[in-house]
């Protein structure tokens, strides 16, 4: 018979049981989960407010308590954003200009960031820098000369001319981000189609697009957020004669914010708030598991 001996000062493991987590760790995760909280509601109470607000009136707002919630839930502020404000024709010109823009954006950003990521050819570093200093390039400075020379080619006021802006100005980003992204994919798919004598647009726009769905859906989505909440760029270009039938919805809630002045229905101007913000929203809260599996994929091959 085997005698089992035992050593002094040692106390015996149950069989089948983890160590129990050390105290730091809990300590950090129990932080983390307050911080988490207490941020949430730092970004979620000021949009809470703007929707209980557009349900108010001026004397709700400012001489009630204006946390509690609204004496009635009318949509009367919603109408009168839409129509007497001109919300619903910003919106309409929001949306033109950020769907054609966006798509632009993603046809040229993808197809210049496959080429340089794929293709090994004289330039092409010097190509991709040149892109990704974009980046560097502050909006503000550009304005300047974006004005004169929209004004010199005659797209100053224009659709036209602020979609191309709109295109230029997220090319950067679009491009540094689908690059890393075509890098990570396997090249052996790529060479097979070579093999069976797919030209270079079909394995492009059959063979990489579809795997690269998950990126492309995510600065898809970036575009469109920085896109739909521009403001400085729509102020300087959308300007000169006829330029009020063009606004974009970020103009037009400042134009309605200055030209009341102390006379501002202000429920309108947050029911027109919301109505800018939910489109982001909803976007977001359908493409959330893309955009979050399209900023991982990149990260292992």
């Amino acid at each position: 018979m085997t005698t089992i001996t035992k050593t002094p000062g040692t106390k015996p493991l149950s069989a089948g049981r983890a160590p129990e987590p050390k105290r730091d760790l809990k300590i950090a995760t129990g932080l983390s989960h307050v911080a988490l909280v207490a941020w949430a509601l730092i970004t979620a109470g000021p949009l809470l407010w703007v929707l209980l607000a557009s349900f108010k009136s001026n004397t709700e707002i400012f001489l009630g308590k204006p946390f509690a919630l609204p004496n009635s839930f009318s949509f009367d502020t919603y109408v009168n954003a839409w129509s007497d404000a001109h919300i619903g024709r910003y919106f309409i010109n929001s949306v033109f200009v950020v769907v054609i823009s966006t798509a632009g954006t993603m046809l040229l950003g993808a197809m210049a960031a496959y080429v340089l990521a794929r293709y090994k050819f004289p330039g092409n570093r010097a190509i991709y820098y040149l892109f990704v200093s974009g980046l560097a390039f502050p909006t503000f400075m550009a304005l300047a000369p974006l004005f004169y020379i929209l004004k010199g080619i005659g797209l100053l006021g224009s659709f036209t001319g602020l979609i191309l802006v709109y295109i230029a100005y997220s090319l950067p980003f679009t491009i540094f981000f689908l690059a890393a992204f075509f890098k990570s994919l396997p090249y052996e798919i790529e060479e097979a189609a070579t093999v069976d004598g797919a030209s270079h647009i079909r394995k492009f726009f059959q063979i990489m697009m579809p795997m690269a769905r998950s990126g492309l859906v995510s600065i898809t989505i970036f575009n469109i957020v920085g896109q739909w909440n521009q403001y400085l760029l729509p102020v300087v270009i959308m300007s000169g004669p006829g330029a009020d039938q063009k606004l974009l919805l970020t103009q037009g809630i400042a134009q309605i914010s200055v030209s009341a002045g102390y006379q501002a229905e202000w429920s309108t101007l947050f029911a027109a708030l919301v109505l800018t913000i939910l489109p982001m929203i909803i976007v977001y809260a359908i493409f959330q598991r893309q955009i979050q599996a399209g900023l991982t994929a990149g990260a292992v091959k």
